[in-house]
């Protein structure tokens, strides 16, 4: 893969836009493990591999266990997650595949059972801040960083 377009050159103020939006919705006040679960499983269906070499990373220097990472693509049939992790991973998944479909009653009626309205506003807006992210490093290729272990 070769980077097409580096979109922090070609528009800085465009992406001082996305940084300072970042910026504030990760301090919002959703827990910030679940943040990082949500990003993650939202760059993994959008197959945005710098944002899962970020998130990941960040999820483990936060505390997060990597049998939860590894396993997140399957938090349905693992028991590491809770209610509330999977309402979080049942809307993420409902937004980030948005066309084409329609988020049920169900998903929702889960959301609402464990997540203030307050909070349904805000994890919408992490789960729309990552996806903007993911179409940004995905259709310009931007390449995750790679120790020199790796290569």
């Amino acid at each position: 893969m070769k980077a097409r377009l580096n979109a922090f050159s070609a528009s800085p103020a465009a992406m001082k836009v996305m940084m300072d939006f970042s910026t504030a919705v990760t301090a919002l006040d959703i827990e910030h493990s679940l943040q990082e679960l949500v990003k993650i499983r939202a760059s993994q269906i959008n197959g945005c591999g710098f944002c899962l070499h970020m998130h990941t990373r960040d999820a483990l220097k936060q505390g997060e266990s990597a049998e939860r990472i590894f396993l997140l693509d399957g938090w349905r049939e693992s028991p590491l997650y809770t209610e509330r992790e999977r309402a979080a991973l049942a809307w993420t998944e409902a937004l980030t595949r948005l066309p084409g479909t329609v988020v049920s009653d169900d998903v929702y009626e889960q959301v609402k059972a464990h997540f203030t309205p307050d909070e349904q506003v805000k994890l919408t807006v992490i789960i729309g801040a990552i996806n903007t992210w993911n179409r940004i490093n995905v259709g310009f290729q931007v390449p995750h960083p790679v120790s020199r272990a790796a290569a």
